[in-house]
C-alpha cells in the first residue's frame, strides 16, 4: 500500500535548479509561465544546436534575466513578449519534433537544424530588443 501522507517532493522553496542547467533560481515573485516557457524554448533550442551539430553557449544574464525584465516593464512591453514567445514556441516544437523524428531514422538533420536555429536566434534577438533600456546606459534611452 502506498503512503500518500508525505512529501515526495522538497517544498518548491527548498528546490534548487540542477547544477550546470544555466537557468537562475526562479523566486516566488517571479515565477510564472513567461519564465517557464522561456526556459523552455531555450531546453528545445539547445537540441535543436545540437541537431545541427555544435554545442550553443549558455545563456547570457540578459537572457536569463528576461522573463523578469518583462514582468517589471508590464504594459505592452509584457504583453509583446508574451506573445512573442507564444509565436516562438508555436514554430519551434514542430519544428524540433520534425528533426527529432528524422533523426531517429537516420536522416541528415544538420541543414535544417541549423536553418531552425536560425530562426530562433532572430526571434530571441527580436524579443530582447522589447526590453526597456537601462538607466545605467542612459546612451541608450531614446528620447
Amino acid at each position: 500500500m502506498n503512503n500518500l501522507t508525505g512529501p515526495a517532493t522538497p517544498p518548491r522553496s527548498q528546490a534548487a535548479p540542477l547544477p550546470g542547467s544555466g537557468r537562475p533560481a526562479f523566486g516566488q515573485a517571479s515565477a510564472g509561465t513567461l519564465g517557464m516557457k522561456w526556459s523552455a524554448l531555450h531546453d528545445a533550442a539547445t537540441v535543436v544546436a545540437t541537431l545541427a551539430g555544435f554545442v550553443p553557449d549558455g545563456m547570457t544574464e540578459e537572457q536569463r534575466n528576461f522573463p523578469v525584465t518583462m514582468r517589471d516593464a508590464g504594459g505592452w512591453r509584457l504583453a509583446t513578449a508574451q506573445q512573442g514567445i507564444d509565436d516562438l514556441a508555436a514554430v519551434l516544437e514542430p519544428g524540433l519534433a520534425a528533426l527529432l523524428a528524422a533523426h531517429a531514422r537516420g536522416a541528415a538533420t544538420a541543414d535544417p537544424a541549423l536553418s531552425l536555429w536560425e530562426e530562433f536566434l532572430a526571434a530571441q534577438s527580436a524579443l530582447l530588443a522589447l526590453a526597456p533600456p537601462s538607466p545605467a546606459n542612459p546612451a541608450m534611452r531614446m528620447t
